[in-house]
């Protein structure tokens, strides 16, 4: 009987499926799923997500950290300033990176490639999509790249990990193909580009200037290619003025994705409100290292990146900046808490404080490192040096007009470029530069250390720590990928070396 009562059912379910076959597409179609992806909104999400991406957790607390811009006396979040191993922050950007901006920027990318008129937007989201993965692979090594958000259009749920080698050549072939294809005569993504507007000209100069970036990290692993992209990227036009530097806009609401991320993600997190200096949820300060060579070469921007809290509001005057020192275990009384610097709120940790991506201080910076090595001759590295140092004075501008630094002269005479010094010493003096000209930009700042080594930094050896008292030389793989994406992590890590912090990745040569 239940047999019998199961295929009667069935029997009126087919009747009426074949009844209704002529509507059946309409009724069963969701009216509020998008079938065509509109990829001016997806690119603007892209932009979003790509630079909101757990700032706190890896630019501070790791990258910070582990470069003394930053220091806690905490030890659960001292990861970069102790050199200890929290899963939960150094997982953080990977997991967050490939399911948004990554995936984002594929689709835009999938959506845009089959129509010429679009070859502007496409281009613009090669760009983008190199910006992202350059970031990824600095942080970690090999990664998951040429299989990477593949998932919908070739079903590939588990990508291999390619070696950063591939990664890094191809990024650069991506950027050179996609700035020459650049057109000012056909459209772009206007004001659905939150960093250019979709100035293509801007676009083809951030290229070339990412390639340079991109170059000169593989000074030390090949010379020659390094050389090669370095000259294509000059040949090619960088960023050299101020009204061409890469800079994302925001705004303090009406969400809070509207809102610069360096503030937001950090005073949500530690330096919240009401603390001022004596609450901080996980301790945070600037470092010892960095306040004292602000002060030590009497630099004015240490007034612009950093205040001590006086009552409700902050002291940025240089003489009263006072670094708390890395790898500290023992907590100190809130009072004294209090008289350590941090980050200017009214500046660098203003919600609608616009956020650098890329700019003509570290252009020119890397200009006088090419002038120094002999593969750029139109100006001196001295000059290029000075005009660098400039560029970045000046560009404290963006947090205000009362904020730019117009007159560099008293500085550049107290801390003159060594022009008849060793090449060492000239790169010592271009890079503490960079270490100091791209403040918020952690992860940079980490990467082009590690490229250099400098500044010079005095490690820590705080009890416990997992690297034997050396700063870590990339971030571990994250642990789901351990369970999820197993056999193409262990292949990469037989390739590349131990998952560990002190692993040295391809163009992180001794």
């Amino acid at each position: 009987m239940k047999k019998i009562t199961i295929l009667y059912i069935a029997g009126i379910l087919l009747g009426s499926m074949s009844s209704c076959t002529k509507d059946f597409e309409e009724i069963n179609t969701n009216p509020n799923v998008v079938d065509k992806p509109n990829p001016n909104y997806i690119f603007s999400k892209a932009q979003l997500d790509g630079l909101n991406n757990n700032y706190f957790f890896t630019n501070i607390l790791e990258c910070g950290g582990m470069i003394q811009h930053y220091a806690t006396y905490k030890e659960a979040s001292g990861v970069g300033d102790k050199y200890l191993s929290n899963e939960v922050y150094f997982s953080a950007y990977f997991n967050q990176l490939y399911p948004t901006a990554l995936n984002e920027t594929e689709i835009v990318i999938n959506a845009l490639k089959a129509n010429p008129s679009d070859s502007n937007k496409l281009n613009i989201a090669r760009i983008w999509k190199a910006y992202l993965y350059h970031k990824a692979t600095d942080l970690y090594g090999d990664i998951p790249y040429s299989d990477a958000a593949k998932a919908i259009t070739s079903q590939v749920f588990l990508p291999k990990y390619d070696t950063q080698e591939f990664i890094y050549k191809d990024l650069l072939k991506e950027l050179d193909e996609a700035a020459i294809a650049l057109d000012p005569a056909k459209p772009s993504f206007g004001k659905a580009d939150f960093i250019y507007d979709g100035d293509v000209a801007k676009w083809k100069k951030f290229s070339y200037s990412l390639m340079l970036r991109l170059g000169l990290r593989l000074s030390k692993v090949d010379p020659a290619l390094s050389k090669t992209w370095v000259t294509k990227a000059i040949a090619g036009g960088v960023i050299l003025n101020g009204s061409d530097n890469a800079i994302m806009d925001y705004t303090d609401g009406p969400n809070d994705f509207n809102k610069n991320p360096v503030g937001f993600d950090a005073r949500r997190q530690d330096f919240t409100a009401g603390s001022y200096g004596q609450k901080n949820v996980e301790g945070g300060k600037l470092s010892k290292t960095f306040i004292d060579l602000l002060k030590n070469t009497a630099d004015p921007r240490i007034s612009v990146y950093s205040g001590v809290w006086q009552g409700t509001t902050q002291n940025t005057s240089l003489a009263i900046q006072k670094g708390f020192p890395n790898g500290t275990k023992t907590a100190p009384t809130a009072t004294e808490q209090g008289t350590y610097s941090e980050p200017n709120q009214s500046t660098v940790f203003k919600y609608d404080a616009p956020l650098v991506l890329l700019s003509n201080a570290e252009t020119n910076l890397y200009l006088a490192e090419a002038a120094a090595r002999g593969w750029y001759t139109n100006e001196t590295d001295k000059d290029l040096y000075e005009k660098g140092v400039k560029a970045s004075f000046l560009n404290m501008g963006i947090y205000g007009a009362a904020y730019a630094i117009t007159d560099a002269t008293a500085y550049l005479t107290l801390n003159p470029y060594n022009a008849a010094g060793s090449f060492e010493a000239k790169m010592s003096q271009i890079h503490t530069q960079i270490y100091v000209a791209l403040f918020v930009d952690e992860e940079e700042v980490y990467a082009n250390w590690r490229r250099t080594g400098y500044p010079v930094l005095v490690p820590v050896n705080f009890p416990g720590n997992v690297t034997n008292g050396t700063i870590p030389r990339r971030l571990k793989y994250s642990t789901s990928e351990y369970s999820v994406n197993s056999a193409n992590l262990a292949e990469a890590v037989k390739r590349q070396g131990e998952d560990s912090f002190t692993t040295r990745m391809w163009w992180d040569k001794q």
